[in-house]
């Protein structure tokens, strides 16, 4: 499976340190295999939110990053554990892509 995060870059060394130290970014004979691109991300928190970042009712731009790394179908529900337990967001944005 493909895995996608999206996250401040302040907080992506936590995630990956804990993502690393589980195994989850091993690949064959290498660690830490995983990409990263810069982008912007938008978001208006609603009057139940608890944001992180930005206030609520008002439209919030944050410079994020996209984490993007492959697992094993197994290590999935570990891999969402160890990215809630990481992330500084109240629901972050993580994708799972079956991989063919």
């Amino acid at each position: 499976m493909k895995v996608e995060v999206f996250i401040p870059l302040a907080n992506k060394e936590k995630l990956i340190d804990a993502l690393t130290s589980c195994g989850i970014l091993k690949y064959e004979n290498y660690d830490r295999v995983y990409s990263q691109t810069k982008v912007l991300g938008h978001f208006i928190p609603l009057e139940n939110a608890n944001p992180f970042i930005g206030e609520k009712k008002e439209e919030s731009q944050v410079e994020e990053v996209k984490l993007e790394f492959r697992i094993k179908a197994k290590d999935k529900e570990r891999a969402f554990k160890i990215i809630k337990e990481n992330h500084p967001y109240e629901i972050p944005v993580i994708n799972f892509i079956e991989l063919l």
